[in-house]
């Protein structure tokens, strides 16, 4: 498919125009960042990782009637997926403590909370993300109470599917973000999931040893953030635990 024109590069992907109108192309880069962009890296492999992960989750939660963005994965880097107009937020969901909120309510990371607790943070680099209450949020018409209502829904669908398939293969769901995106179907509106469900948006831990197994690697100086995603990947079935030769062809007459 030939290269269309750019329209957004972010700090991990860039957005493309699509082949049809209502599409776009999201392409995942190698770069990683940490701490607004203060501290970055390229990690080889990365981005492919990243596009099958995401691949994965979003058609996992679309069979349960979870309705998301993406369309179908075009090659290693890209995947095709539906327009959408993003609601300026991240959406936040906290199973355990961990990062920022540990660090706000003196919380040794790791504890369990009494349950999953929704935040939102206000999407603007420049301020660094900052964390908001839902009087904000209506107060800046950044959503309506019933997009609220229905980010809320959707958040704590997102959590169950996700806890449920990462409990499946060891590792323990602490926290994810996800960003919600705005379609019309004629004049009726709906909000999906969209962007990017991936160990970039996830702290994932194994649940025998707590060894991290998504972006605080690289944040924390932890190893190898291939060998993590790697790892996510293979349990999860998405990558092959042994990597089978490729041999020559044989012609057959």
């Amino acid at each position: 498919m030939a290269r269309r024109k750019k329209i957004y590069e972010g700090k991990a992907k860039i957005l493309y125009e699509g082949p049809e109108p209502g599409t776009i192309v999201q392409y995942f880069k190698d770069d990683a960042t940490a701490f607004n962009a203060e501290k970055k890296a390229v990690i080889e492999g990365k981005g492919v990782l990243n596009n099958r992960l995401s691949e994965f989750f979003m058609t996992g939660l679309a069979q349960i009637g979870v309705p998301n963005h993406f369309i179908k994965r075009l090659n290693m880097r890209e995947q095709l997926v539906r327009s959408a107009e993003i609601v300026p937020l991240e959406i936040i969901v906290r199973n355990y403590a961990a990062g920022t909120m540990s660090k706000r309510l003196g919380l040794e990371e790791g504890t369990q909370l009494p349950r999953p607790i929704v935040e939102y943070c206000y999407k603007d680099d420049s301020l660094g993300d900052p964390l908001v209450t839902e009087e904000h949020i209506a107060a800046f018409g950044w959503a309506s109470q019933q997009d609220m209502d229905d980010i809320l829904s959707l958040a704590l669908r997102v959590n169950d599917f996700l806890s449920g398939v990462m409990m499946a293969v060891g590792i323990r769901l602490v926290d994810f973000k996800i960003e919600v995106g705005r379609v019309y179907d004629g004049d009726f509106q709906r909000l999906i999931v969209a962007d990017e469900i991936s160990p970039d948006s996830c702290r994932l831990w194994d649940i025998e040893t707590g060894q991290k197994l998504d972006k605080d690697v690289f944040r924390r100086d932890l190893g190898s953030l291939t060998d993590a995603y790697t790892e996510v990947a293979q349990r999860l079935g998405v990558m092959p635990r042994k990597a089978t030769p490729v041999s020559k062809p044989t012609l057959i007459n």
